[in-house]
């Protein structure tokens, strides 16, 4: 790593930085008005993924908007399964759907293998960011986990009590591993191709890993990442940070520490401190506001933004290995003038 790195390449790897970086999950999406247009015209959310020069632009949309330290590509983890041949619709105020969801070991060995080339239209909508943005500001690069991609692809949809994954794991555990690999492989597939296309680090979206006992999140969750973080390494060594975010993963940051990631994301339940106590200097953390705190004012964002902020310090004069973000996603009533106040008060605190 060179000594004119980016801010957040230098805060991943825990070196100095001049104040804490900033960008936040979701954060090209519906709370802006600018996506809503570009969104409109290109006619639904999968055209809009699809179509690099789109994905490109709401991509650079809150990096010129808010001054954020990075852009996250534009994309969905679904493309995944969707590349290994599972039919994907996304319906308004539905979410995401798979009609024919999967249901038995036929189904699961269909699934087609894929390469890097499966994931053509992200790289090029990361070479055109990265070609915009220059050297600076570090295009991020995405996928889903395993477990919580099987999740969909086992369910059908998201949320609900996951009653068929979680049948399929204590009844046919070896069908859910067999799936887990194979989505392992593409992962890797994908996450190779953001990265040979200009992807300065790439962050794994468990998003479903909570939902588990701890002795499955072990087991089918986490075990898989780390067989991601091992595929990775190979390939593009130490100098591409990655990330990992399971939200509802704090029973486990220990482990999380040990799985071969850089830095771990958490949600708004875990206090930052504490987080760090627990993993020392192992990995950067990454987080942690409560995305609701956007609804209040202006002063109640930067009251709990220092709050963070102090939290992870813990009166420390000198502070690496933090990025600040929200616990979770951006969520589509956000005001963008908090956002706004958000990185006005990192700028400002995380400085100090």
């Amino acid at each position: 790593m060179t000594a004119d790195a980016p801010r957040l390449i230098k805060a991943l790897l825990r070196r100095p930085c001049d104040t804490t970086p900033v960008w936040i999950m979701r954060q090209a999406g519906r709370y802006l008005p600018e996506y809503r247009e570009v969104r409109k015209r290109a006619g639904g959310f999968l055209n809009l993924c699809k179509t690099p020069e789109l994905a490109c632009e709401v991509s650079l949309q809150p990096v010129r908007r808010f001054g954020m330290d990075a852009a996250i590509i534009f994309s969905d983890i679904l493309v995944v399964p969707e590349a290994m041949g599972m039919e994907l619709r996304f319906l308004e105020n539905h979410g995401p759907q798979f009609p024919d969801p999967l249901q038995d070991e036929a189904a699961v060995q269909k699934l087609q293998a894929v390469d890097e080339s499966a994931f053509d239209f992200v790289a090029e909508a990361i070479k055109l960011t990265a070609g915009e943005l220059g050297t600076t500001t570090p295009v991020i690069g995405f996928a889903g986990s395993p477990w919580t991609l099987a999740t969909y692809m086992v369910e059908g949809g998201g949320g609900g009590d996951f009653r068929r994954v979680k049948t399929m794991l204590r009844d046919r555990p070896e069908l859910l591993s067999e799936l887990l690999d194979r989505l392992s492989d593409a992962i890797a597939e994908c996450l190779n191709a953001q990265i040979k296309a200009g992807a300065r680090c790439a962050m794994l979206f468990d998003s479903w890993g909570g939902v588990l006992s701890g002795e499955h999140y072990l087991q089918f969750s986490l075990a898989p990442l780390k067989r991601i973080a091992q595929k990775l390494r190979a390939a593009h060594g130490d100098d591409t940070p990655l990330i990992l975010f399971t939200r509802g993963g704090g029973l486990w940051l220990e482990d999380m520490a040990d799985a071969g990631y850089d830095a771990l994301g958490l949600d708004w339940t875990c206090d930052i401190g504490d987080a760090r106590r627990r993993v020392g200097d192992r990995v950067a953390l990454q987080g942690n506001l409560d995305p609701t705190a956007l609804y209040a004012s202006s002063e109640a964002v930067r009251r709990e933004v220092r709050a963070v902020l102090e939290s992870y310090a813990g009166g420390a004069s000198s502070v690496t290995g933090h990025v600040f973000n929200l616990g979770h996603g951006i969520t589509p009533q956000t005001d963008p003038d908090r956002v706004t106040a958000l990185v006005d008060a990192v700028r400002e605190f995380g400085a100090a």
